[in-house]
């Protein structure tokens, strides 16, 4: 596993904070294990307070590191997590699929999303996909809901890794469109964000994770790895 080669964050062109809320065991932090190290614990402990993890990757040539805090679920930790929202450019808003209390809730954390968070662009996820046998909140539901929202949505399961790259790197993707004003190239064409559907379901966006571009890129570190 690569490691950070120095104290600051020269040759980096962008960083974004990303909050990932919702309920406690919808699994916010398996998403965020799979994404960034991708692994999957099948027994994992419930977070306390707020953890955080980063991942580098390059896109459109230009050096992103996104630095993502997992914040823990329970009531009891909410006021110590509201101070963590304060910069975020991005949230992953998690339910469990199964769960339909985890889905009833998503609107509360939305709204504090907006209150403790400016001009934040949040992914609503539906995980654990893998068990849609047990399925409790049908997925146009959820679709409808993020419409109306203005959110986008993907459905994930980050025990087979269903769609959880997609997820990190549609937000991430978003957020680089917003703040630098640009597109970003989806096979081969230029993506008008605006305009695309909210579903990122198959979408494929190009995003660069080849060590040797990187290092072309900015050579003080290895892109996509873990810091």
């Amino acid at each position: 596993m690569a490691q950070w080669q120095g104290d600051s964050d020269e040759g980096i062109d962008y960083m974004f904070k990303v909050v990932m809320v919702g309920d406690s065991g919808v699994g916010k932090s398996q998403l965020l294990n799979r994404f960034v190290r991708n692994e999957f614990q099948m027994k994992s402990k419930a977070t306390i307070g707020v953890e955080f993890l980063t991942k580098t990757v390059v896109m459109d040539h230009k050096v992103v590191k996104a630095q993502i805090w997992d914040t823990a679920g329970q009531e009891r930790y909410q006021a110590i997590t509201t101070a963590y929202y304060r910069g975020a450019t991005g949230a992953l808003l998690a339910y469990d699929i199964t769960n339909r209390q985890s889905f009833d809730h998503v609107e509360k954390w939305l709204d504090e999303l907006r209150v403790h968070a400016d001009n934040i662009i949040v992914m609503l996820v539906g995980n654990k996909s893998d068990l849609s046998s047990g399925r409790a909140v049908p997925m146009e539901e959820a679709k409808d809901f993020a419409k109306q929202k203005g959110l986008f949505f993907v459905e994930t399961s980050a025990l087979d890794s269903n769609n959880v790259e997609s997820a990190f790197l549609g937000l991430l993707s978003q957020i680089y469109a917003t703040v630098g004003k640009k597109h970003i190239i989806a096979e081969g064409a230029e993506l008008n964000w605006d305009k695309v559907n909210l579903e990122l379901e198959g979408i494929k966006i190009k995003v660069s994770s080849q060590e040797a571009e990187c290092q072309k890129a900015k050579r003080r570190f290895n892109c996509c790895s873990v810091f």
